[in-house]
C-alpha cells in the first residue's frame, strides 16, 4: 500500500494472522493517557510509545516483539535539519546499552523510532546505515498504526471495530463468522514540496521467497523496505504461540485512485451540504477552492526480471492467475469469501451472453432483410434454426474477441516489448532501461519461464502457499 495525506506517505504490507498482543506495542493506561498521545511519543504509560522502548520494560515479556529487521532510509530531497542529524556510532551503541527512556529522541534511538530495525550498511556498501538520518533530511517513521482486528457484522468479540450487541441487535447472517487480527508493517515518510510542484519516480521492488523483500523508492533512492525474514522469522515465546507467515506471493493488481479519508484527518467542510455554505467563511472559501484535486501520472510500468539466476522459491511473473499460484480456482473454491448478500458473484462470461441473446433479434432480423421489426404477424423466432443462428452469431462474436487479444499479445510478443506497458509518456532514459530486461506477454507464463519443466522449482499445484493479504 502506498498512501499519503499533505506531506506524508504511508508504505505498508498488511498482512494476517497478525501477532497476538504479547508481541505487539503495550497498550495505554487510559486513566492517565489521551489516545492520541501516541502519535506523538508523548504517552506516560510505560511501553505505550514505541515497540520496545523501555527496553527493560519489553525485556519483561522474554521475548522480542514485534517485526524484527526492517529497513528505514532518509528521503534527502527534503531540506537538511542539523536538529535532526545523527550519528551511527552514538545510536548503535544507545540501542546495545538499551533505552532507558520512555520516549525516542535522536541521540538514543533510530531516525524510524524502530529500535528493532535494521543498522546496517545500506545495500551492504557507502557509508549511510538504514535506520541512521546522517545528513538531518525528512526520514521515514514506524507507523504507530499496526493493523485492524477485522469481523464479520454479526460478531460479537470485544476487539471488534463495531461488535454487534447480542441483546439489541439481530443476527443478519450476511456472511460466515471469522474475527482475526490483521498485522500492518508500515512506515510513513515525508515527501518533499516538489512532489506537488514536478513529476516525482516512485518505485516499488516486490521479490518473493525467503531471501525476497519489498522496497518503496523515491528517484531510485530506498525508503522503506521488509525483508522478507522480518516477516517469516518472528518473534516467539517457549510455546511458540506467534503465527508464522511466509512472503507475500499472491498475485495482486494496482489501484490507482484520488480520495479524501476520515482515517487520515480529513473533514469536508459543511458535509452533506454545499461546500461553502453561506459564503461567509473565509478559510472555508479557500478549502472549497481548492478542489476539484488531481492525480496526475505520467507513467505507469511493470518490469520484469527474467534473469537465469534467480532462486526457487522467486515467483516472478505478470498476471493475477498463474499457474503457480490458480486465483480463479481458489476463488471459486471459497466463493463465500467474496461475495455477501449486497455484493453477490456476476459470472462476466453468462452476463454478456444473456446481452448477446437480448440483442441478437434485431441483428438477425438485419442479416435476413426484415425491413419490418414490429410487425405482428412477424413469426421469424418461434422456429428452432433461428435460435441456433442467434447462438451461432453470439459464439463468432466472442470468438473473434479472444482472436483479436490473441494477436495483440503476438504483436506485442513478437516485438519484445514489456509485459505490461500502460507509459503514457516516455524518455530515451526509460527507453534504455527497458532494452536491459527481458519480457514476457503470456498472461499465464510462469515469470521463471527458463525453469518450466523443472518441478522441483514450482510448488505443486494442488498445495500451493496461500497468504492472507
Amino acid at each position: 500500500v502506498l498512501e499519503g495525506s499533505a506531506s506524508l506517505i504511508s508504505s505498508s504490507l498488511q498482512i494476517a494472522p497478525g501477532m497476538p498482543d504479547e508481541y505487539r506495542v503495550m497498550g495505554l493506561n487510559y486513566a492517565q493517557d489521551p489516545p492520541s498521545c501516541i502519535y506523538g511519543g508523548t504517552c506516560t504509560t510505560p511501553g505505550a510509545n514505541y515497540i520496545g522502548v523501555p527496553s527493560a520494560v519489553y525485556a519483561k515479556r522474554g521475548h522480542k516483539s514485534w517485526y524484527q529487521g526492517l529497513r528505514y532510509s532518509a528521503n534527502n530531497f527534503c531540506k537538511p535539519d542539523p536538529k535532526a542529524k545523527q550519528s551511527y556510532s552514538t545510536v548503535a551503541a544507545s540501542v546495545k546499552a538499551g533505552i532507558t527512556e520512555n520516549s525516542c529522541s535522536v541521540d538514543i534511538c533510530p531516525a524510524s523510532d524502530d529500535v528493532y530495525g535494521d543498522l546496517s550498511l545500506i545495500d551492504g556498501k557507502g557509508e549511510d546505515h538504514w535506520g541512521i538520518n546522517s545528513n538531518g533530511t525528512c526520514y521515514p517513521l514506524w507507523n504507530v498504526y499496526t493493523g485492524a482486528y477485522l469481523c464479520d457484522p454479526d460478531n460479537t468479540y470485544w476487539k471488534c471495530a463495531q461488535p454487534r450487541n447480542a441483546t439489541t441487535t439481530p443476527k443478519s447472517n450476511a456472511m460466515s463468522q471469522f474475527n482475526y487480527q490483521m498485522d500492518a508493517i508500515s512506515s510513513n515518510w515525508p515527501v518533499h514540496v516538489g512532489a506537488y510542484t514536478d513529476y516525482v519516480v516512485y518505485q516499488v521492488e516486490w521479490v518473493t521467497g525467503k531471501n525476497g523483500y519489498v522496497r518503496w523508492m523515491l528517484e531510485g533512492n530506498p525508503i522503506f523496505e521488509v525483508p522478507a525474514a522480518s516477516i517469516w522469522d518472528v518473534p516467539q515465546n517457549g510455546n511458540k504461540t506467534n503465527p508464522e507467515k511466509i512472503m507475500l506471493e499472491e498475485p495482486m493488481y494496482i489501484i490507482f485512485n484520488v480520495a479524501l479519508s476520515s482515517s487520515w484527518g480529513a473533514t469536508p467542510p459543511n458535509p452533506g451540504k454545499k461546500c461553502r455554505g453561506d459564503g461567509s467563511d473565509e478559510e472555508t472559501n479557500k478549502i472549497c477552492d481548492s478542489f476539484p484535486l488531481y492525480l496526475k501520472i505520467d507513467y505507469i510500468r511493470l518490469y520484469q526480471d527474467l534473469a537465469d539466476d534467480l532462486e526457487a522459491d522467486n515467483y516472478m511473473h505478470v498476471g493475477c492467475d498463474p499457474k503457480t499460484h490458480p486465483t480463479k480456482k481458489w476463488i471459486e473454491a471459497h466463493i463465500d469469501e467474496y461475495q455477501d448478500d449486497d455484493n453477490q458473484h456476476k459470472d462476466d462470461a453468462a452476463e454478456d451472453w444473456q446481452v448477446c441473446e437480448r440483442e441478437m433479434p434485431v441483428l438477425v432480423l438485419v442479416i435476413l432483410g426484415w425491413s419490418t421489426v414490429h410487425n405482428s404477424n412477424l413469426q421469424l423466432f418461434r422456429f428452432p434454426w433461428q435460435q441456433y443462428l442467434r447462438r451461432l452469431v453470439c459464439f463468432s462474436s466472442v470468438a473473434w474477441s479472444i482472436i483479436k487479444e490473441n494477436n495483440a499479445a503476438a504483436v506485442l510478443k513478437k516485438k519484445g516489448k514489456s509485459a505490461v506497458d500502460l507509459a503514457m509518456g516516455s524518455n530515451l532514459q526509460d527507453e534504455a532501461r527497458l532494452e536491459q530486461v527481458r519480457y514476457t506477454t503470456e498472461r499465464g507464463s510462469y515469470g521463471n519461464g527458463h525453469r518450466q519443466g523443472h518441478d522441483i522449482h514450482h510448488r505443486p499445484r494442488d498445495n500451493y502457499s496461500q497468504n492472507f493479504v
